[in-house]
């Protein structure tokens, strides 16, 4: 399974501290043992956690969460909300052919349901996807999501979410997963299923994790996200975590270590073991 892998990855002090946490309001608490888990990764950037039935926030910069982004593939979930309102994708099994033009990755050179080229992260298919919704129904849609500040015109409709300056922090993208999840967005039952089922990246007897990562480069920079909930007994747990490499950029370790803080984070406060 995804997460038995990945917990194979060590820190050297998982164990929850909780006098070294501090408050700095009354629901954000500083906890300088995430800031331990991205270096020992050797990224730069902050882990957000929000405890849905605490009402808290953890996380080891709180500055750097409230700094907008480039959301990246995480875009992926509303791109989907809007492609199922609008119609433009009936459902989560919607062939997507392949045109044999060569595509990036080989895992996208092949055709594809709209599940798998979510999970797949497939740009091309997407792309697609968003010129067919145009940028009027995208910003129509965008702005009763209330997601982030997104810059969409003609020009930019099938890029925006990777290059440009449109952006969305940590908080915003918290926000707009906790509505989705309390059914708040204005969207319809059928399109929330469809969405809900799509975002599924492990489901066990003990908890099921939802979510998508990201990656944008700006600048030669590269930014990377992993955004999503956990549900686990009775509770739900929300995480974006935002990073980027200190050193010498290794693409496959990147890849990796975007969930790969998230899940020792989570471990670090106790929600999985």
């Amino acid at each position: 399974m995804l997460l038995l892998a990945i917990f194979l990855f060590s820190c050297s002090d998982k164990k929850k501290d909780a006098s070294i946490e501090k408050s700095t309001t009354k629901n954000q608490i500083q906890s300088p043992k995430f800031q331990s888990i991205l270096d020992s990764t050797d990224v730069k950037g902050a882990i957000l956690i929000y405890d849905f039935e605490k009402n808290s926030y953890y996380s080891n910069d709180f500055e750097w969460a409230q700094t907008g982004k480039l959301p990246a593939s995480t875009y992926k979930i509303p791109n989907s909300i809007i492609a199922l309102e609008t119609r433009v994708v009936e459902n989560d099994s919607t062939l997507f052919k392949w045109d044999g033009q060569e595509r990036g990755l080989k895992i996208w050179e092949q055709d594809l349901i709209f599940r798998d080229a979510f999970h797949f992260s497939c740009v091309p298919c997407y792309q697609d996807v968003a010129r067919r919704i145009g940028a009027e129904r995208m910003n129509t849609y965008l702005n009763k999501l209330e997601y982030g500040d997104m810059k969409v015109d003609t020009t930019t409709v099938d890029l925006f979410w990777l290059k440009g300056e449109s952006k969305i922090n940590q908080f915003q993208q918290i926000d707009f997963l906790k509505r989705f999840y309390e059914k708040e967005l204005p969207i319809s039952e059928r399109t929330y299923e469809i969405t809900n089922r799509m975002m599924v990246i492990e489901e066990n007897n003990v908890f099921t994790l939802r979510g998508k990562t990201g990656w944008s480069i700006r600048n030669g920079n590269n930014n990377g996200w992993f955004v999503g909930y956990l549900e686990k007994e009775n509770n739900t747990y929300f995480f974006a975590a935002n990073v980027e490499p200190k050193s010498k950029f290794n693409q496959d370790h990147f890849i990796t270590i975007r969930k790969v803080v998230v899940f020792e984070a989570l471990k670090q406060l106790s929600i999985l073991d």
